[in-house]
């Protein structure tokens, strides 16, 4: 996709464990803020991201952070958020959860709840990424959570 509401960007992966793996996201169209998409890199990109579940173990929620320097939270100042100005979005689902937690300053993180990913099963997230200050290059940390106790 290119990244609008009717065409997101689609990635379908497999993660072999309940780990964190980090996503990089480069453009490779100029950067033109709140431009056209397609034509180039806005600073808006819908995203859904299909992950089948291949580590053997439940995941009962699902983390994602956004990040604009590698390993480190992201700040109010670089705008890069889950649509942090929206307070009530629309666009934030996931096939397999029913509710999610965002966090902002000093993280954009996004936790799903609520639900489960059995072994050998696919979730699917979609997401509105924003980012008014666009980059080449950003991270985004996934985390699937498994029950503790």
């Amino acid at each position: 996709g290119i990244g609008t509401k009717e065409d997101p960007i689609v990635i379908t992966e497999e993660l072999n464990s309940a780990t964190p793996v980090t996503l990089t996201i480069r453009t490779t169209k100029p950067i033109e803020a709140f431009g056209k998409a397609g034509e180039v890199a806005n600073g808006i990109i819908y995203m859904r991201i299909e992950t089948l579940n291949n580590s053997g173990q439940a995941w009962v929620e699902f983390q994602f952070e956004l990040q604009e320097i590698l390993d480190q939270p992201s700040v109010f100042g670089d705008g890069l958020s889950f649509d942090q100005r929206n307070k009530s979005p629309d666009n934030i689902v996931a096939s397999n959860f029913a509710e999610f937690d965002r966090d902002f300053e000093p993280y954009d993180r996004l936790l799903f709840k609520n639900g489960k990913i059995d072994p050998l099963m696919t979730g699917s997230f979609e997401f509105l990424i924003t980012d008014y200050t666009p980059r080449w290059t950003f991270y985004l940390v996934q985390d699937p959570r498994i029950p503790t106790g």
